[in-house]
């Protein structure tokens, strides 16, 4: 299902839903290849993605701590999947550290998929029975019992029954072999008959109410807003933790207005700090979709990427009024904050950092390699999103010469990710926005000006 939807589209996925019924009375073999056909039939193969960048999170939410434990045990780890090695071989080789995996070719006809897999069992019992050597002390782990050489001469079998596994308990992400920091896909929840029933019927509605937020969000004034917005489900949780209750005074003794640093959850980000300061302000920012430009309440300003010109931008909007800025680059779904990029601190002396968080239940507001323009859209599709704000004590950066601050702009960058993510319980990394987009769209994420991709 998550193939479908991710790489095909709602209609494919509705298909695949409306055949449930006759999958659960042929075989398992008969129903995979239902499956693997309305899932991958047409998707072009240079594309395909997601067996990298969405399926990961949902397989290692389903990993068994027992499983994982007898796993862990053996020197030389071979995986066989009767699923496309193409949905397995990351999360297997990069979550879970399988030396060898071992899985169904698709055919493959001027660089798309057929919707077929290839008749390579015996291949892959070759390459097997090549990389277990004699004197290997096999154990074989499976949750089905199969006829094969070297399962006859494993030293141990377990083979888990259902109803085993049931009673597992799941693998805490505290133990994942590899953080799981990024990942893509639009769906928020684990795409199960039942509930893929309820986000077919929701849809509509759902369609219906995003709109109807957004005009809401444009239309109304600020004093209003939240409390409307809060009667179609939107709730905003606001914090101020700052002891200076007035975070919204001008600096001005520099004619300047404050700077508001924030981790980058969703582009919707400046819009409710926007809605809790209850006043506009200006938010810049490194790529943004046209049609997202065009209808943000708010003033947008794009960055180029060059830092002297960036830093004249913002130094010339803060001039202006109030200012907020997202210095991870791009958003991150996971509780971890991107390395944050140093450039704010050295355009204001008075900056106050923000803790930002999201929730929700059915669709993901952000994408690495989907249509930009459609996020705000799918997080205000959500039946109730939920946006917490937390003002954090005002700092110094090092713009003023006459500032005692002896800190570097590192020094400041660091301080700033540091206390949002002790705020939030977030983990702080060194990883950038390239990072992100070599692992989910397998490119830097650099984009022309009139692209709407990020």
């Amino acid at each position: 299902m998550l193939v479908a939807f991710e790489a095909g589209s709602l209609i494919r996925a509705f298909v695949l839903f409306a055949l449930y019924p006759l999958l659960f009375l042929v075989d398992d073999e008969l129903s995979i290849k239902i499956m693997v056909m309305v899932s991958f039939f047409g998707i072009k193969k240079d594309g395909f993605r997601v067996g990298s960048s969405v399926l990961p999170k949902f397989f290692l939410e389903d990993v068994g701590a027992e499983g994982f434990d007898v796993l862990r045990r053996g020197k030389k780890t071979v995986g066989v999947s009767k699923l496309p090695q193409i949905m397995v071989e990351c999360f297997l080789k990069d979550y879970l550290e399988i030396d060898y995996v071992f899985g169904r070719e698709l055919k493959v006809h001027g660089g798309y998929f057929v919707g077929l897999m290839k008749d390579n069992k015996n291949i892959i019992e070759h390459r097997i029975n090549e990389v277990l050597e004699e004197d290997d002390q096999t154990v074989y782990f499976s949750n089905k019992f199969a006829k094969h050489d070297w399962i006859s001469c494993s030293k141990e079998v377990y083979v888990v029954r259902n109803g085993e596994k049931k009673a597992w308990q799941i693998l805490p992400k505290e133990r994942y072999p590899k953080d799981l920091i990024f990942h893509d896909g639009r769906l928020a929840f684990r795409p199960e008959p039942l509930r893929m029933l309820v986000m077919f019927m929701w849809f509509p509605f759902a369609i219906l109410l995003s709109i109807f937020r957004t005009i809401i969000a444009l239309a109304m004034p600020y004093g209003a807003l939240i409390a409307i917005l809060a009667f179609t489900g939107m709730q905003l949780k606001l914090t101020n933790n700052n002891s200076n209750p007035d975070v919204t005074s001008h600096d001005h003794k520099q004619h300047k207005g404050r700077l508001y640093v924030c981790n980058h959850r969703t582009l919707l980000d400046p819009l409710y700090l926007s809605f809790g300061l209850k006043r506009p302000f200006a938010a810049v920012t490194y790529s943004l979709s046209r049609m997202s430009e065009i209808l943000s309440p708010i003033k947008t300003i794009r960055l180029t990427r060059d830092r002297d010109q960036d830093a004249k931008t913002m130094d010339k909007m803060l001039r202006l009024g109030d200012l907020v800025v997202c210095p991870e680059g791009t958003t991150c779904r996971e509780p971890y904050l991107l390395r944050f990029s140093p450039l704010f601190a050295e355009l204001s002396d008075h900056i106050v950092p923000v803790a930002l968080d999201s929730y929700v239940t059915m669709f993901y507001g952000t994408t690495a390699s989907g249509l930009k323009c459609l996020d705000p859209f799918l997080f205000m599709m959500n039946p109730n999103p939920v946006y917490r704000v937390q003002f954090l004590e005002q700092i110094h950066g090092v713009s003023s010469q006459a500032s005692e601050t002896k800190s570097t702009r590192f020094d400041v960058a660091n301080y700033v990710q540091s206390e949002i993510g002790k705020t939030l319980d977030f983990k702080c990394t060194s990883l950038t926005r390239k990072d992100k987009y070599l692992v989910l769209a397998g490119n830097e994420g650099f984009v022309n000006s009139t692209s709407n991709k990020r």
